[in-house]
C-alpha cells in the first residue's frame, strides 16, 4: 500500500470576513494526477495558494512527514512541492535558460545542467529559444517555460494553476500531453482547470469545487460520467441542442 504525499484534512481559508475555502479534504498518492475543477471563483486557486503557504488557512496539511501549518514557502520548495502560478511569474527580462537555471538553484552546478537537458528534451522549443528573452515569447512557450522551471527543482508534487488558460488548442493538447507524461515520471500533480475536459481526460482522480467546498469526488471517470458535471462543466446540455438543432 502506498503512502500518501500529500493529505488536506478541514482546509478553510478567509479573505476578512469572507470564507473562500470551506473545510474541505483531499488526497494525492505518489504518481497520481489529481485535478480540481470548478467555475471561476469557485475557491481553487485560493486553495493552492494556501498549501504553498501564500495565504494562511486554518486546518491541516501534510505533505510526507511534513507538516506544512509549520514551513515555510521556502521549506516546502525544499521538501519537493512546486506551484506554477496561473500568471507563470515568469522573469521576463532573463533568458530562457536563465530562467531554468533560477529554477534548478537548490541542486547542483552538475545535476542541474543533468534536468536542464531533461527540459529540453521534453520542451523543445524550449532548447531552440534557450537565448531568447522570456517576455518575447508566446503564452504557450511561457507556460511551458513556467512548468520547466519547475521541474528543474525536481519535484515530488507540482501543483499547476489553470495550464491551458488563454492558449491555442493545439498548444493545449501538448500541455497535457506533458502532464501526463509527468505521471510516467513519478511525479505527482495537482491540477487545477476550467477546461474540465482536458483535465478529466489526463487526471486518476478528481474533484468538483463550488463556492468553496468539494461538491463531488471520485475517479476521473465517474465524475466525467456525472450528469451533474457533464450539464456544468462538460458543455452535454450544449452539445445536444446544438446538434438537435442541426438535425
Amino acid at each position: 500500500m502506498r503512502k500518501t504525499l500529500l493529505s488536506v484534512n478541514n482546509v478553510s481559508v478567509s479573505y476578512g470576513n469572507v470564507e473562500a475555502v470551506r473545510d474541505v479534504s483531499l488526497d494525492i498518492e505518489p504518481g497520481e494526477i489529481v485535478t480540481i475543477i470548478g467555475a471561476n471563483g469557485a475557491g481553487k486557486t485560493t486553495l493552492l495558494n494556501s498549501i504553498m503557504g501564500i495565504l494562511p488557512f486554518r486546518g491541516q496539511v501534510q505533505f510526507g512527514a511534513n507538516s506544512l501549518e509549520r514551513l515555510e514557502i521556502e521549506q516546502r520548495v525544499a521538501a519537493g512541492l512546486f506551484l506554477v502560478p496561473e500568471h507563470r511569474e515568469l522573469f521576463t527580462t532573463m533568458t530562457v535558460a536563465d530562467n531554468l537555471v533560477l529554477g534548478g538553484f537548490q541542486t547542483s552546478r552538475a545535476n542541474a545542467a543533468v534536468a536542464q537537458e531533461r527540459i529540453y528534451a521534453m520542451f523543445p522549443r524550449l532548447k531552440e529559444r534557450r537565448s531568447q528573452l522570456a517576455g518575447t515569447l508566446s503564452g504557450g512557450e511561457q507556460q511551458m517555460l513556467a512548468m520547466g522551471r519547475a521541474l528543474m527543482g525536481e519535484p515530488k508534487l507540482l501543483m499547476l494553476d489553470e495550464p491551458s488558460l488563454g492558449l491555442a488548442p493545439r498548444i493545449v493538447a501538448d500541455i497535457f500531453t506533458i502532464i501526463g507524461d509527468l505521471r510516467k515520471a513519478g511525479i505527482s500533480v495537482l491540477l487545477v482547470e476550467q477546461n474540465a475536459q482536458a483535465a478529466l481526460r489526463v487526471a486518476d482522480r478528481a474533484y468538483v469545487m463550488e463556492l468553496g467546498s468539494f461538491v463531488l469526488s471520485g475517479s476521473a471517470s465517474k465524475i466525467a460520467g456525472d450528469s451533474r458535471v457533464m450539464a456544468s462543466y462538460l458543455g452535454f446540455e450544449q452539445d445536444m441542442a446544438h446538434q438537435e438543432t442541426a438535425s
